[in-house]
């Protein structure tokens, strides 16, 4: 089988670290429809593209359950055509867009109907092997060694180069290009605002300096082999004394020094559903976010639908409050005032809402099929006063709550309104206290023209219309994040790898583009985060 160069999705070093992190293809049951070598690949493209949905032990999510034997009864030209196609709720057209050929497909299609492989653990020795100290905190500047603003710097994730690149949020200069995890999933500031935390969807973690002449990484570490989530301790007296990551495999928490990465504890997160108390072995972190009110990290179990929260205030003596919600928890944010967490938990169509202030469930709204709101957008409603919105990427409606218990009881927690969108397939959504809009994307529409689209309604009459533009005539438009200022939004045109991507800026009060940073170095662009924006919860 002959795989497509132009398509590759995976450089040579990234497919060595993928067989060291889950593991060879010798542990199969029944026909073997693969070579040692296909499989090889195969697993490759699953970890890239796959396993994020569907598992890692491929016992589903977001996505459907891709275990074996039910994989079998569809049959290989069945599974060829649901991968290459896509489908309603959400999945990826991969062959119709260009990013897995026909032999990619195939192979794809024979690889769900054999065993997964069984990755292997990482013990906290496992981990201090992969520690690095590039720079010593001793030996990093003690101020700024530029004279760009720090709290208007973006970070911008360059998925499959597995880099980052650092943007002068005033001039749109490219300060630096940054070599990180491969894929990687987000960006958090330190409670400082002077470092970037970067994870990548193949477990590597890395502080990034902001003060250097030229930003770079001061220390890494690899807790996972596939991870989404970081952030540090934000609570007064603990501000960036510690960090922590998330892993979807294996199913821990890792909790490191913050000046250093030092790995220091390892908690697991299996355990049981609070659906039928099912056992489950691989509960992933799906978010983390630092409480306002405690020194604790809020944490999302995907699998068995707890919120953790996570008091690190004592690691030897470590304590866990656990909030029973529903599955599957995926991302979320806080609301304008930064006490209450609300998480979609999108296969059961719900947002999870947790009060920081008392540790304890707040509510669990019906929203709309598949809800994905990134962190969310909180506004001020002229008729129902503070509210959060949610885009979803299993149907064309933005659904909007009441998010305020304590001014505007009659409407916390309730649905007040669902504005209809362009499509399903929504990814992000996102505004600023200064703006009068709130801007919603359409990245996993079945339409080419519909995902590099964006759209905007306005505050003060939500029901009165969206506005729409196409920002490109191809990749996807996805992801939006606002400049220090709040007067500009940036929009990603993510494409494929081998062809031009590029940053969109937009002029938040017209609603059009302002200008447009290409670069060849912008390689596969999706998530953006400000500082200022990040440090402050601000969206």
């Amino acid at each position: 089988m002959k795989s497509n160069p132009s398509t590759a999705i995976r450089t040579a070093a990234l497919s060595a670290a993928v067989a060291a992190a889950l593991g060879t293809g010798a542990v199969q049951a029944g026909e073997k429809l693969l070579s040692d070598e296909e499989f090889a690949k195969a697993q490759q493209v699953y970890f890239d593209r796959c396993a994020g949905c569907h598992g890692t032990l491929r016992k589903g999510a977001t996505g459907p359950s891709l275990e074996p034997e039910r994989m079998k009864k569809f049959g290989t030209e069945a599974l060829k055509a649901i991968i290459y196609n896509g489908t309603p709720g959400g999945m990826p057209s991969w062959g119709k867009d260009g990013i897995l050929s026909q032999d990619e497909t195939e192979l794809m299609a024979k690889y769900i109907q054999m065993e997964p492989p069984q990755p292997p653990e990482r013990s906290l020795k496992d981990i201090r092997e992969s520690w690095k100290v590039l720079v010593p905190p001793e030996q990093r500047p003690k101020k700024p060694q530029h004279n760009y603003d720090v709290d208007n710097m973006f970070g911008v994730v360059l998925r499959d180069a597995g880099k980052v690149a650092i943007i002068d949020g005033d001039s749109k200069k490219i300060i630096s290009i940054v070599p990180t995890g491969y894929a990687v999933h987000i960006l958090r500031s330190s409670a400082s605002g002077r470092y970037f935390l970067a994870i990548g969807r193949d477990g590597k973690a890395t502080l990034i300096d902001l003060y250097m002449k030229k930003p770079d990484v001061v220390a890494e570490v690899k807790p996972c082999s596939d991870a989404r989530s970081i952030d540090v301790s934000k609570y007064k007296g603990f501000e960036d004394k510690l960090a922590i990551v998330g892993c979807y495999w294996p199913p821990h928490i890792a909790i490191l020094d913050g000046q250093t990465l030092e790995p220091k504890k390892l908690v697991s997160t299996r355990g049981y559903t609070v659906t039928d108390g099912t056992y489950h072995p691989e509960p992933r972190v799906a978010s983390i976010v630092a409480n306002h009110f405690k020194p604790e990290w809020v944490v999302s179990v995907k699998e068995t639908g707890q919120v953790w929260l996570v008091d690190y205030s004592d690691l030897s003596n470590l304590k866990i409050t656990m909030i029973d919600s529903a599955p599957f928890l995926h991302d979320g944010g806080f609301d304008a005032s930064g006490r209450y967490f609300m998480v979609a938990a999108n296969m059961a169509n719900k947002t999870v809402v947790v009060d920081t202030k008392t540790g304890k469930l707040e509510a669990i709204i019906n929203v709309g099929t598949k809800p994905h709101p990134g962190r969310g957008a909180n506004w001020i409603d002229p008729k129902y006063g503070p509210v959060t919105g949610s885009t979803h990427i299993g149907e064309d409606i933005y659904t909007v709550w009441g998010s305020d218990p304590e001014k505007h009881p009659e409407h916390a927690w309730k649905v007040l309104y669902k504005i209809k969108t362009k499509g399903a397939g929504s990814l992000f959504t996102k505004t600023h206290p200064k703006s009068d809009k709130v801007w919603f994307d359409h990245a996993l529409n079945k339409d080419a023209k519909i995902q590099q689209t964006v759209c905007y309604f306005l505050k003060k009459d939500p029901m009165g219309g969206i506005h729409c533009q196409r920002l490109a005539d191809h990749g996807r438009a996805v992801h939006f994040e606002y400049n220090k200022a709040g007067d500009e939004v940036w929009v990603s045109i993510w494409d494929k790898k081998d062809a031009p991507s590029e940053l969109v800026i937009i002029d938040d009060k017209t609603g059009k583009v302002k200008q447009r940073i290409q670069d060849k170095r912008l390689i596969t662009p999706t998530g953006k985060w400000n500082v200022h924006n990040t440090v402050g919860d601000i969206y």
